[in-house]
Parts: structure tokens; C-alpha cells; sequence
């Protein structure tokens, strides 16, 4: 796991800024993109993958937003992922023991894969999004907007 940045600086996020409407319309014509290092002549294969994780990087960065980088596989402790879901650690357990988010015992302690802690945010944004609408429909449907 890295280290999570709070926030990008104001030139932080210009740059990321730039580099993403650079980014934004690259479409490999193959599994990869071939990207020249600035000052050298060197040229880096990049998997299709790393090129929508670097622009999805640099979307939050640009709206200064902290990023971290969790490999899928790592195991989070209760208070990692208190913190990457912004509440606190009994809370966590409270989802944990209710089913919410898969984990696995290790002693008495419990670890989360990211991979599942991923999969409960986006059950979370969908649940969300979906109740969102719902409202925007009512509001439409009841004359209010």
C-alpha cells in the first residue's frame, strides 16, 4: 500500500489536470500505449489497464482529491479501512459481522481484503446513484423542480 496523499497541492492539480485532457481521448489501437519518457528516448509499454488506473488518478487529483493505491490482494486491518471509508472502526465491525464486507479471521483480529472493500464501495455508489434518481424523480414528478 502507498501512502495516501490528504490532498494535491493547487499545482498538483493543474498538472493533473493537463495531463489528463492529454490522456482523456488516447485510445491504443492495441493491449498497450507507448509512452516517451520527457528527455531521454526511452519509450514505455503501458497494459490498457494502467493507462484507466493513471487517468482515473489523475481525475481525483485534478479535483483535489488524496489518492491511494491499495493492490487488490493486500489485507486491510478494521482501522485501514475505518479509514479509507471515512467511519469508524466499530462501525466497520458493525458491516463486517452484519455481512456487508467479506474478511477473514487471522487470530482474533479481522482482515479485509481490499478487493472486498472495493466491491462494498461500489454496492455502496450504486445503492446511491439509484436513490438519487429516485429522488430526482419524485422531485420532477411532484412539481418541484
Amino acid at each position: 500500500m502507498s501512502a495516501a496523499h490528504d490532498q494535491p497541492s493547487v499545482v498538483e492539480q493543474e498538472q493533473a489536470r493537463q495531463a489528463l485532457q492529454l490522456l482523456r481521448d488516447v485510445d491504443p489501437a492495441g493491449e498497450t500505449l507507448d509512452v516517451t519518457v520527457a528527455g531521454t528516448s526511452e519509450s514505455v509499454h503501458l497494459p490498457r489497464a494502467a493507462l484507466d488506473l493513471i487517468r482515473e488518478v489523475l481525475a481525483n487529483m485534478a479535483a483535489g482529491q488524496g489518492v491511494t493505491v491499495v493492490p487488490a490482494h493486500a489485507e486491510l486491518t478494521t482501522q485501514q479501512t475505518a479509514q479509507m471509508l471515512n467511519v469508524s472502526r466499530p462501525h466497520v465491525i458493525k458491516l463486517l459481522d452484519e455481512g456487508h464486507i467479506e474478511y477473514r479471521m487471522v487470530g482474533r483480529h479481522r482482515r479485509i481484503l481490499a478487493s472486498s472493500l472495493l466491491a462494498y464501495q461500489r454496492t455502496q455508489l450504486g445503492s446511491s446513484r439509484a436513490a438519487a434518481d429516485e429522488l430526482a424523480a419524485l422531485t420532477e414528478d411532484l412539481g418541484l423542480y
